[in-house]
């Protein structure tokens, strides 16, 4: 069997805790997760702030390195690619980053993002090569190229900006596209217009997605399958329908019901209140969530949950499922939309 295009294995990632710092904060524990090309997958990351999402897109990426566990390229760890394959790794894992201005230089126009991976690449023999590369690139993103060349960054929207660095993204085919926040800094009437243009790419171009959100609502709109977390820790994983509409697990319940109704006669459902044991959580020791939790007893109180395969499709962290079979990280992939299935989950032994 061919190896996946980019896997996490167990990987944890711990900030601070050193001589200097004594800090220790643990941004992201024992996470898995197989990302492949064929069949390429839109699947979303979906957390608040302090979850661990962009921790996991710069593990992802390589921008740095894991404190536990691999994240392998092909099979390979990332710390021990040559030279040459860290090259083709970096055409076919791109990134799409939450803020675009910051990629820009001011004092540049903006063909310059687009000119750079060209040339770095060899991607183009001519000028007019690489002229027309770059226009079909931004035309597959839904921008005239006559009405965005030859300008500045300042002078071009937050949503043109942001679509100029995905058409860069797509010059040079990639296999795989990590999307941290694409859409949380543009306009809301934009959002759409962008997230079209990442669903247009995913189905034309055989272009597989992780999307990194706190956003349920653009998630639903546009992933197949979801992965949520809650400091750190996956809590609940599966195909986005499901997992949106019926939420099994109280955190995740606590983010749809955030989600404001279009009514305003209603109000917003209010989240319960935690249960009296919930006071005497340590987030470190049990449940993450425990301190919050409306459902906190005993057993959260002592070790995290696993997931326990609810579906097929679909897993839970949380002992309200322990009469389900667990389901051990490294097969996460196995209830996403491009992981294997056998049937339905085993009886509880």
């Amino acid at each position: 069997m061919t190896a996946p295009l980019l896997e996490a294995r167990h990987v944890t990632k711990v900030f601070g805790g050193g001589l200097f710092d004594r800090q220790r904060v643990v941004a992201l524990e024992d996470f898995s997760l197989v990302l492949r090309d064929d069949p390429p997958a839109f699947t979303a990351v979906v957390g608040e702030s302090g979850s661990g999402k962009t921790t996991l897109a710069r593990l992802l990426l390589g921008v740095i390195g894991p404190t536990q566990g691999q994240v392998l390229y092909r099979g390979k760890d990332l710390r021990a690619l040559s030279r040459a394959e860290w090259r083709t790794f970096r055409r076919e894992v791109q990134a799409i980053f939450q803020d675009p201005y910051e990629v820009y230089n001011p004092f540049y126009k903006v063909d310059h993002v687009l000119e750079t991976p060209i040339a770095k690449f060899g991607l183009a023999r001519t000028r007019a090569e690489a002229r027309a590369l770059i226009e079909e690139a931004l035309q597959a993103v839904g921008l005239r190229p006559e009405e965005t060349l030859g300008r500045y960054p300042h002078q071009l929207s937050g949503g043109q900006r942001q679509r100029v660095m995905v058409a860069r993204a797509l010059l040079l085919k990639p296999r795989l596209i990590i999307a941290d926040e694409p859409v949380s800094m543009v306009d809301a009437s934009l959002r759409a217009t962008i997230l079209e243009s990442l669903r247009a790419l995913h189905q034309q171009y055989h272009i597989a997605f992780l999307y990194i959100t706190h956003d349920l609502t653009t998630a639903y709109q546009v992933c197949q399958d979801i992965i949520v977390l809650y400091r750190g820790r996956v809590v609940e994983v599966g195909e986005v329908e499901p997992v949106v509409q019926t939420p099994e697990h109280p955190y995740t319940r606590l983010l749809i019901d955030s989600i404001p109704l279009p009514d305003p006669d209603r109000p917003w459902r209010a989240a319960g209140e935690p249960a009296p044991l919930a006071r005497q959580a340590d987030p470190l020791k049990g449940c993450r969530f425990a301190d919050r939790c409306p459902f906190t007893h005993a057993p959260c109180l002592a070790s995290p949950p696993p997931l326990y395969q609810t579906h097929p499709r679909r897993a839970v962290a949380c002992y309200l499922y322990q009469q389900a079979p667990v389901l051990p990280p490294e097969q996460v992939g196995a209830v996403l939309a491009n992981g294997p299935v056998a049937g339905p989950p085993p009886a509880a032994g």
